[in-house]
């Protein structure tokens, strides 16, 4: 019979779509014991789910990050050179980071090893308490023993089995925990996100990783101009110690010969010479000043702004599965595998029977 069949051989017309339609509704209402029992499964499901998952804390900050001002110092130079002040090596370094960057430092082991590593109390670090919360001193317990390690000495003592385990659990933060986003790319705000089954732990390891990686940042994009200061700093204190020297030795040798006679040019050689020495030395001194104070400027204007927005406080955002909503989405998803359950089954049994 052609009503056997979902469509005729060559064709198939609204008639027959709407027959093997109802064919169908008419065998789901028949099954109607199956599908409440599998909806009332996975609303129990559902309910156990959201009962014995444990929420999700979610610690977030937010900053604006500006870059130093680049342009001004390449001005700064031209008009230097004019005045014979070269700062070819008080260039920027701001090709060094971008804004970017500093997301990607975030997700770097070595950021996020400091931060765990930091005390989250008194008596344990953020790593320990991660162990604890995670129970991976169980979960590893047939392949390293967690428990006689001791995470707070010296990194430098670590042995193996330490690295191993600190370079796992960052593993674990960087894939399941850390979250670096810009929230509008045209700006330059970005926002740190720890997403964690303990509150107190998010809260202060997205404060601690904050922290870590915005210093390291400063210090890395201002490290270039930071020596080249200290470095005419240096030179600067040297020359002016030279030059207090100089002064003094042409004061003793002016007093050695109060009253010179103008016809033996031969006394006023040490004179002279001190005098020269002054005037040289006071010459380099104004230079290195000159380089000096604009070093200070550039590495002023090379700094970044990092501005904090918004800092994790508690109680810290919270993301669980409600009760109401376990219930409707384990109906939803146990209904719908059923439903299909039943329907190959029913397909299959069609088939052998053809067959």
């Amino acid at each position: 019979m052609a009503g056997s069949k979902h469509f005729s051989d060559n064709q198939f017309t609204f008639k027959e779509v709407f027959q093997n339609f109802s064919e169908w509704v008419t065998y789901f209402l028949s099954q109607w014991k199956i599908l409440i029992l599998a909806g009332l499964i996975g609303m129990a499901l559902g309910a156990l789910v959201s009962i014995f998952k444990k929420p999700v804390f979610n610690a977030s900050t937010s900053f604006v990050l500006e870059e130093g001002d680049g342009g001004g110092v390449g001005q700064m130079s031209g008009l230097a050179s004019l005045v014979g002040v070269n700062l070819g090596s008080l260039g920027s370094t701001s090709g060094l980071f971008q804004g970017d960057n500093i997301m990607e430092l975030y997700k770097s082991d070595r950021m996020i090893d400091e931060a765990l590593l930091s005390p989250f109390d008194e008596d344990e670090l953020l790593i320990d308490r991660f162990v604890e919360f995670e129970e991976l001193d169980k979960k590893w317990s047939s392949k390293v023993d967690i428990p006689s390690m001791d995470f707070s000495i010296p990194r430098e003592e670590f042995t193996v089995s330490q690295d191993s385990v600190v370079k796992e659990v960052a593993k674990l933060v960087r894939d399941y925990q850390l979250s670096v986003t810009k929230p509008d790319r045209k700006l330059s705000i970005i926002k740190v996100t720890v997403s964690s089954k303990d509150e107190l732990y998010a809260k202060a390891f997205n404060e601690r990783l904050v922290e870590n990686v915005n210093e390291f940042y400063k210090d890395t994009k201002t490290k270039k101009t930071s020596e080249n200061l200290s470095i005419l700093q240096s030179q600067a204190d040297s020359v002016r110690s030279i030059l207090d020297q100089s002064i003094g030795a042409y004061a003793s040798a002016t007093d050695r010969v109060p009253n010179v006679n103008p016809l033996l040019s031969s006394a006023t050689i040490d004179v002279k010479k001190r005098q020269i020495d002054v005037q040289a030395t006071g010459a380099v001194y104004e230079e290195i000043v000159k380089n000096l104070e604009i070093a200070k400027v550039n590495h002023r204007n090379n700094s970044p702004l990092i501005q904090i927005i918004d800092s994790p406080r508690l109680p810290l955002e919270r993301t669980e599965i409600r009760l109401v909503k376990g219930m409707v989405f384990g109906c939803a998803i146990v209904g719908l595998l059923t439903l299909l359950f039943v329907y190959f089954r029913r397909l299959y049994l069609k088939h052998v029977q053809e067959s």
